[in-house]
């Protein structure tokens, strides 16, 4: 029976081979999930803006309509810069295993 992990848990802290990485490697790895942890974001805020109105007396109009993707981008990569949803750190813990060639999927024993 496996038991739900705390959510302080530091999900890099079980990545094997974090310490092989050259800091230029790390740095790239942990770019590429933040990166992808705001483009996750982006995605989900984007709904939220498809109902509000661009015509006067408070809308920016043409201008708005055309510019307002690209401020939902960047809410999405600074929603992630200041400490996003934690989609990161686990996407960059998988990153990891998966160049180490280690298994994914937990055994019995890994479940405390």
């Amino acid at each position: 029976m496996m038991t739900p992990m705390a959510p302080s848990v530091d999900m890099l802290r079980g990545a094997p081979s974090l310490a092989a990485l050259s800091g230029a490697d790390e740095a790239r790895i942990r770019q590429t999930a933040q990166d992808f942890e705001a483009t996750f974001l982006a995605q989900m805020l984007r709904p939220m803006f498809e109902g509000l109105s661009t015509e006067a007396p408070f809308g920016g109009g043409h201008a708005e309509e055309t510019w307002r993707g690209f401020m939902i981008d960047e809410m999405g990569k600074q929603i992630s810069r200041s400490g996003g949803i934690g989609l990161a750190d686990q996407v960059m813990a998988e990153m990891i295993r998966m160049q180490s060639g280690q298994s994914t999927v937990p055994s019995e024993g890994d479940a405390a």
